[in-house]
């Protein structure tokens, strides 16, 4: 969207050789460790504005909160010692607790450290995002979605496309300034079963819906060779699909995006079924 508008971005990249070589040959790229202090500091000299994103570390023995913090650390230097203009973070509902929900602590220190900051910051508390569904295609082929929450408790669900374009609109804009919190929504709560409903329909295979324990969760975790530290940290974020938690962002005109999982699951769940079953790939899995 930024190269429709006519903009020629900076991309920092783990690893270039991933990116869309359509993508690349109208942005600047360059391979960017964003453990790298001073190198974020560099690649984003003269930037006007950023769009913050932050991965999962690469060891699976790292403390995802401390390893999130550190990265926050990081990009508040760049805003700082280069005076950028407007910040965009990829942040998650649950932030606003602060602390007690795994992994989005870690994203809860990155907003204190950019508000810190005192430069104009958004962020942008995404709910659970479509794409977490392609980490579950063994089970779905089975005829079973398994996640570790009530069946009946509807939180937001997104499709991160719809959060890339609120991000290139706001990086766009020079109207807004200040510390604000933008939530996105997708169009509509969904309970864990009519998430299995929709995607019944969507993609032609009949699936139910299953609740499993901390203890299940924590144990597949582990087969799929995660630490202790990632482990609690997966595990954590599940405080934001009980009943006791209440999000501080409403749903609201300004939170709600368009496209819904129906029509997101036929275009990419359904054929994604189709092929044979690969391994797990934790660069999609975020809340």
């Amino acid at each position: 969207m930024l190269i429709q508008a006519g903009v020629r971005p900076t991309l920092l990249a783990r690893r270039p050789g991933r990116l869309d070589p359509a993508i690349s040959q109208h942005a600047d790229v360059i391979e960017t460790d964003l453990a790298d202090a001073a190198a974020v500091a560099a690649a984003t000299r003269d930037a006007d504005a950023l769009f913050w994103v932050e991965p999962p570390a690469e060891d699976p023995d790292a403390d995802p909160v401390a390893w999130y913090s550190m990265l926050g650390a990081n990009a508040a230097r760049a805003v700082t010692e280069n005076g950028i203009g407007r910040t965009v973070l990829l942040s998650s509902v649950g932030a606003e607790k602060r602390s007690g929900a795994g992994e989005i602590d870690g994203l809860a220190r990155t907003e204190e450290q950019l508000d810190a900051t005192g430069a104009t910051v958004l962020h942008l508390r995404c709910g659970y995002f479509f794409t977490n569904l392609l980490g579950e295609l063994d089970s779905l082929r089975a005829g079973v979605l398994r996640l570790p929450m009530p069946l009946d408790y509807a939180q937001p669900w997104v499709d991160p496309r719809d959060i890339g374009e609120i991000a290139a609109v706001r990086l766009l804009s020079q109207g807004w300034s200040g510390r604000q919190v933008q939530a996105v929504h997708g169009p509509q709560d969904l309970t864990f079963s009519e998430v299995a409903g929709v995607i019944s329909e969507a993609t032609g295979r009949q699936i139910r819906a299953e609740t499993i324990s901390q203890e299940a969760l924590r144990a597949s975790l582990r087969a799929a060779g995660l630490g202790d530290k990632q482990v609690e940290g997966m595990a954590g974020m599940s405080s934001v699909t009980c009943e006791d938690f209440v999000a501080e962002d409403k749903r609201s005109t300004f939170t709600t995006t368009p496209t819904t999982l129906a029509a997101w699951a036929h275009a990419y769940l359904r054929p994604a079924l189709l092929t044979a079953a690969a391994g797990p790939d934790r660069e999609g899995a975020v809340l």
